[in-house]
Order: C-alpha cells, then sequence, then structure tokens
C-alpha cells in the first residue's frame, strides 16, 4: 500500500512537473521592450544601444529597442504607460520628461506618479557646436560675439519645444545676451541632419549623438556645458573656462517603468541595471561616449524626478517658451 501511494505521488509529481516545463519556457523566452521616446541617433537611444546585450545578459531576456518620438516625448510615454507594469515594459528617458509638463498645456499622464521611477543612472555631457559651413568662429567668444552682431539672423535647433535641448540652446543665448531664432525638431535625428545639411546654423546636443560629426569636419564644437572638460573629448574646452562661468548644464538619464510595479519587480531591474551598467564593455562605451555613471537608489530617483521637475518649471518660465 506504501509503495502504491508512493508511486502514484511520483506519477502525479512528474505530471506537475511536465506541464510547467512549457510555462517556464514562455517566461524565459518573454522579451523585454525598452520604449524610447526618442527618435534614433539621440543621445539616449546611443546609450540604450550601447548597453543592450548587457542588459539582455543581466534581465535574463531578449531586449529589443523600440524608438517611439514626437511630440517631445509624450508619444512613447504614453505607449510605456498603458503597459504592463510587469518589469518587461521599461524606458530609458533623460530630463525631457519632467521638463514636459511645463511646455504643454496639457500632458495626459503625470510625471512621475503615472509612472515607476527606478534609477537615475547617470549624466551625459552637452556640446555647443555649429555648422562649420556657415559659421566662422572658432570658439565660444567669437560665436558669442558673431551671434550679438547679428540679432535673429542665426538659427539653433532643438529636438522639441521645451526639450532639454532646447532649454541648454536658450540658455546659451540668454547667457551672452544675444537673442537668435529657434527650429524644433520632431526629434534628434532630424535636427542633426539639418544642422549638417545647412539649414539651421548651430545646436546644443549630447555629445554621443555629434561626436562622430565633429571628429569627421562635418560639426564644429565651440565649447561643452560642463563644469569641467570631458575625458571623451579633453580637447573641447568648457563655455565655462572660456569665459562664461554662469553656463554649465548636463542632461541625465534614467529608466522608469510603468505605474504599480511591484517591489520585487524594481529590485529585480535596478539589480540587473547595476550588473549591466558595470560590464567591462558597457563601462569602456559609456567612458568613450563622455557620459559618468553613478547609478542611484529607486526612493532617490522619485525624489530626482519631483525636484527636477519643479526646477525646470521655473527655467520654462524664465525663459518665456510658450506652452504648445
Amino acid at each position: 500500500m506504501m509503495f502504491k501511494t508512493t508511486r502514484r505521488t511520483l506519477i502525479a509529481a512528474s505530471l506537475s512537473a511536465l506541464c510547467a516545463v512549457p510555462a517556464l519556457a514562455q517566461v524565459g523566452d518573454k522579451t523585454v521592450k525598452f520604449v524610447l521616446p526618442n527618435a534614433t541617433g539621440s543621445g539616449v537611444d546611443a546609450i540604450t544601444r550601447a548597453a543592450q546585450p548587457a542588459l539582455a545578459k543581466a534581465l535574463g531576456h531578449t531586449v529589443v529597442i523600440d524608438n517611439q518620438p514626437g511630440a517631445g516625448g509624450i508619444v512613447g510615454l504614453q505607449q510605456l504607460q498603458k503597459s504592463a507594469p510587469d518589469g518587461f515594459t521599461l524606458s530609458v528617458v533623460s530630463n525631457n520628461v519632467v521638463i514636459l509638463p511645463s511646455v504643454y498645456k496639457t500632458v495626459p499622464f503625470d510625471m512621475p506618479g503615472d509612472f515607476t521611477p527606478i534609477a537615475v543612472i547617470g549624466a551625459t555631457p552637452i556640446v555647443l557646436v555649429v555648422n562649420p559651413q556657415k559659421v566662422a568662429a572658432k570658439d565660444h567668444k567669437e560665436f558669442a560675439a558673431l551671434l550679438k552682431s547679428k540679432p535673429d539672423q542665426f538659427t539653433y535647433g532643438s529636438g522639441g519645444n521645451g526639450t532639454i535641448l532646447h532649454l541648454t540652446g536658450q540658455q546659451y543665448v540668454d547667457e551672452v545676451g544675444a537673442t537668435a531664432r529657434h527650429i524644433p525638431y520632431k526629434g534628434v535625428g532630424p535636427f542633426v541632419t539639418d544642422l549638417i545639411g545647412g539649414q539651421i546654423d548651430f545646436g546644443t546636443l549630447a555629445l554621443p549623438s555629434v561626436q562622430q560629426h565633429i571628429k569627421s569636419g562635418a560639426l564644429r564644437a565651440i565649447g561643452m556645458g560642463g563644469a569641467q572638460r570631458t575625458a571623451a573629448a579633453p580637447d573641447i574646452a568648457t563655455i565655462a573656462e572660456q569665459g562664461t562661468p554662469g553656463y554649465v548644464v548636463e542632461a541625465w538619464f534614467g529608466v522608469i517603468g510603468p505605474k504599480g510595479m511591484s517591489a520585487a519587480d524594481v529590485k529585480r531591474v535596478h539589480d540587473a541595471l547595476k550588473t549591466a551598467f558595470a560590464d567591462p564593455a558597457v563601462v569602456e562605451a559609456m567612458a568613450k561616449q563622455g557620459n559618468t555613471i553613478n547609478i542611484g537608489s529607486a526612493e532617490s530617483a522619485q525624489q530626482t524626478f519631483r525636484s527636477e521637475k519643479d526646477k525646470y518649471a521655473k527655467l520654462v518660465k524664465k525663459a518665456g517658451i510658450e506652452l504648445q
């Protein structure tokens, strides 16, 4: 009798295990999607693609990148907002996401209330570049003088109204006491294309998105926006050291998920981010791009998103940016 009972138990257990195999395989095969509210070629895109293999390894799943630019990032963020809060749909975002509420009359979500900030990953350097065929200036002093001598005759681009690149461009113009016309684009990609093509004259951009164009000579670097030079481009002087100490700007980037993620899923993703960005290949890629990596906690990410939202609201108001 004892043998029969054990035998039945073993058979039942074996059947249960066999039934469980497809379910486990299905979970293992699930894809992690990073919805980027930025166009291909943006700084955030360059960062995510550089980390993609290491992220896949750390998360234990295939990682795909889905670029969803538009409306300054609203299009992609809406898609993330509607996704299941299971940690399989995430986004790498920049300062832009906390600026949106200040530049649009209505935004279809609360930032960060309708999302789950998981970590602020680090910061990426901002560089002021010009089209060398249209702008003769070689450095900040020459360029500032040129801008002031021709009010509203030069144009600068951005990835959209009220984006961090718009604010850093406008801040530069204000800082040197000049005026220039802003041309917003639907993403960094077309912005850079037109800058190289000569349709616009200058712009502020994340270094990773224009580094190759500076090296090729298609664009000329006027100065870095950071407080100190970056090891990724040590020959480019900061605008601060060239005589305008008040101009210090940078773009931070982080990872968010949909609202309602469990503490366990947040920890799982956070741990994977720390592992991925410590991978030697990613460390090297980030160094080449000039990015500073300093992964904070999920709790500090929540605080950063809220405090930065207040900070940029004041900057937008000061810049007099018209609500969209």
